[in-house]
């Protein structure tokens, strides 16, 4: 099974997903953000837009299936997956690839109203405040939310809860 932690960034994917983790028995945290990141470090460059958004790429949906299919092939158990997925078309083909492989996805919204992202943002010490970055994706996260996303997906409301309690929402909901 994967557990898929979706959402903008500063909603919590990182730290609940580890949390997650550590509440479901065997499974594992998977950050396809590294997919992207190997696309990304391919010379010459690839072609085409993926140079802001590795997302872009065609090769990067179907890698992150392969890639969670023989993990999942490998050690069995639950993937927990925290990676922001803003554009349908690719959510359909991520979703629908790893349907075809059998392997059941539990798709989770990490929600946080627009004050409490720009909050977290600003404070981020890992990342660092005010990360431009992340702050472009509050708007496409907000049409995502409008138009697809929210309804494709089991949304939980992170504005007033910590990391662990989101974590445990997930875990007795993913178990249940």
């Amino acid at each position: 099974m994967i557990v898929w932690l979706n959402g903008t960034h500063g909603a919590g994917k990182t730290t609940t997903g580890a949390l997650v983790q550590r509440l479901i028995p065997d499974s594992r945290v998977f950050d396809a953000e590294k997919v992207g990141e190997t696309l990304m470090d391919i010379k010459p460059k690839l072609p085409g837009a993926g140079a802001e958004n590795f997302q872009h790429w065609p090769p990067w949906r179907p890698l992150v299936v392969e890639t969670a299919r023989r993990v999942l092939d490998y050690v069995g158990g639950t993937l927990v997956v925290p990676m922001t997925v803003l554009v349908e078309r690719y959510w359909r083909e991520i979703s629908t690839g790893l349907d075809r492989c059998g392997i059941p996805v539990r798709h989770f919204v990490l929600h946080a109203d627009r004050a409490a992202l720009r909050e977290r943002i600003a404070g981020d010490t890992v990342v660092g405040p005010n990360s431009s970055f992340r702050l472009q994706y509050l708007e496409p996260y907000a049409e995502a939310a409008r138009t697809w996303l929210h309804a494709e997906a089991e949304v939980v409301d992170t504005t007033r809860l910590t990391p662990a309690e989101a974590a445990r929402r997930i875990a007795e909901a993913v178990k249940g």
